[in-house]
């Protein structure tokens, strides 16, 4: 099926139109359409066009309302002020509009691709082989699934990358100590959860570091075991691989947990660039974008500058010959644009690391690797507060175990679910799944209805509340929905575009017009807190809706009909919308 034009698109072409029509020279110039408070909609785009025409912006005005022709979509058109217009919809536009959404039976709700899409690769989620993933590496993956769907969702090809942190010198230390006690990665059974694998990688880890402290010649073998992991000799890499095996049955655990596709081709972690390292320095050195100092390879930057006034640079390579980060993510570089051959580089990154990637960025430039029609771009990311506004740790002042957090965050969502289980009628196991929905649901809602530059603060008992911008909010006011459908009996979901409308019915009509142009905004600027903000406030009209216009004791048949469809479509958009946010709306709640 095709788009949907949007009533506002509608609007917006006619006043082009006749803006055009009345003052030639302003062809192509934006009426800037704004929803209201005083009407449907308010153009402001008069008074800037009348100074510059310099004509009379309220005769201009009027002279433009002349020429709109009211009729299916506009109902009425009026100047107010200086030179504002205010537009009124028509009620069986609002109706006619949502029934052809309401017919798309792709499930894209009349929602349009984007108008170029091109490739993106995404790099986001990148946990430590042989680490806990902690609740900073929370942010990452939330955000950068929630970036995928919107996406892939407007029509963007997307390779997703995971650049998992799998190689360094902490390597040697473990590789030794695996050697000289070789059971210490042994399963008990063919099944290993995933806390199962932490555990022994935890363990092991704090075994090799002890060992690593105390003996200077367990020191000098886990050294000398650095080297021959980096010559790539067979035995050590071998034994560095059921690290990352061990590691992986982890992280999948983990994403699982979080309800998170994570595929195994698309982690690719600094290791995969390693064939590569040696030419990226060759190519910087050779090109001049890099220069040797005090023996490392280095670029420099006019406006990166130390507090003494000297010069940071980014290290290439350093003097003894070892790659640093810098290295690899220009490796990646290169690779994602010839080989993947991307428009767009995404990296999904705490916002300490800003000054990095800028950069990272401005050398992939200078070397000509970034082009002019590929755009880079940090998708930076605050902190995570605990409930004191400081950096969320344990009473012991560790990091939080990511894994903990989402134990609870679900313990405490099936609560409040058994609550109110009985009412419904749900199943231990409806419990059980429902609990588990809403648990990881509040806290992606939670990361992802905050702007992801800003530090947000972790509050569970907040998060899992049936009150306030919170997703339970929303997945309830998905399930009442479904239980009004269930109760209609006979009654059927229909449009009747005749009806006239109440003013609540009108409201939640007109938001539920705007779903297509906020989604492809949202997908535009990498903004999931605009799409947050969005379903939530389309749930708080649904709530008004609620109140002022009873939907099965409506006063006729054809009302009853009316206002099934009109809380379906409801129905339907935060389930679409959730799903774009990498929430599940459960049936029943």
């Amino acid at each position: 099926m095709a788009s949907v034009t949007s009533l506002s698109d509608s609007v917006q072409q006619q006043l082009a139109s006749a803006l055009s029509a009345t003052l030639p020279e302003a062809a192509g110039a934006d009426p800037l359409l704004r929803r209201s408070d005083r009407a449907d909609f308010q153009a402001n785009g008069i008074l800037a066009l009348a100074k510059k025409a310099k004509a009379n912006p309220r005769e201009l005005a009027t002279q433009v309302v002349a020429r709109v022709e009211s009729g299916d979509v506009i109902k009425d058109i009026e100047v107010s002020g200086p030179g504002f217009l205010n537009i009124t919809i028509a009620d069986k536009a609002i109706t006619e509009n949502l029934a052809a959404r309401y017919a798309d039976e792709s499930g894209r709700l009349g929602v349009p691709h984007a108008a170029n899409p091109g490739t993106t690769v995404i790099d986001y989620a990148q946990p430590n082989v042989a680490k806990e993933m902690h609740v900073g590496h929370l942010r990452s993956a939330v955000i950068g699934d929630a970036v995928v769907q919107l996406l892939e969702f407007t029509g963007e090809s997307v390779v997703r990358r995971h650049h998992i942190g799998d190689w360094g010198t902490q390597f040697g230390m473990l590789i030794q100590y695996l050697d000289e006690h070789p059971h210490e990665l042994d399963h008990k059974q063919d099944q290993v959860s995933g806390d199962e694998a932490m555990s022994n990688l935890d363990r092991l880890y704090k075994a090799a570091r002890k060992l690593f402290d105390s003996d200077e010649e367990f020191k000098t073998r886990a050294r000398r075991r650095v080297v021959d992991l980096q010559a790539g000799e067979p035995h050590t890499l071998a034994m560095w691989q059921k690290f990352v095996d061990e590691s992986k049955i982890y992280f999948f655990s983990v994403f699982e947990k979080l309800d998170m596709e994570i595929r195994d081709p698309d982690i690719v972690g600094e290791s995969g660039y390693n064939d590569m390292l040696a030419e990226t320095c060759r190519l910087l050195e050779e090109s001049g974008v890099a220069v040797r100092s005090e023996g490392a390879l280095c670029v420099f930057f006019e406006d990166i500058k130390g507090p003494d006034g000297n010069p940071v640079p980014l290290i290439v390579q350093k003097s003894d010959g070892g790659y640093g980060y810098a290295a690899t993510d220009l490796s990646a570089i290169r690779d994602r644009v010839f080989n993947l051959k991307a428009d767009t580089l995404l990296y999904v990154v705490d916002a300490r690391q800003s000054l990095h990637f800028k950069m990272v960025f401005e050398t992939a430039r200078r070397a000509g690797w970034l082009g002019e029609d590929v755009t880079a771009h940090q998708l930076a990311f605050g902190t995570v507060l605990g409930k004191d506004g400081k950096p969320f740790k344990t009473r012991a002042g560790e990091t939080v175990k990511l894994q903990d957090l989402l134990d609870e965050a679900v313990d405490r969502a099936t609560a409040v679910v058994r609550e109110k289980a009985e009412k419904v009628g749900l199943t231990e196991q409806e419990i059980t799944e429902n609990g588990r929905y809403v648990g990881i649901g509040a806290v992606k809602y939670a990361d992802l209805s905050t702007s992801a530059v800003r530090d947000y603060k972790f509050d569970l008992d907040q998060m899992v509340s049936l009150n306030g911008d919170t997703s339970v909010y929303l997945q309830y006011a998905y399930a009442r929905i479904q239980s009004i459908l269930r109760k209609a009996g006979e009654a059927r979901p229909a449009a009747h575009p005749e009806l006239a409308l109440a003013p609540a019915e009108r409201a939640l009509g007109l938001h539920l017009d705007q779903f297509a142009e906020t989604v492809l905004e949202v997908a535009a600027s990498y903004e999931p807190h605009k799409l947050a903000a969005y379903l939530y406030q389309l749930a708080t009209l649904l709530t008004s809706f609620y109140d002022q216009c009873p939907v099965l004791k409506a006063e006729t048949p054809e009302q009853v009909e009316n206002r099934l469809f009109l809380v379906d479509v409801t129905a339907r958009t935060l389930h679409r919308g959730m799903g774009l946010l990498g929430i599940r709306t459960p049936e029943r709640l």
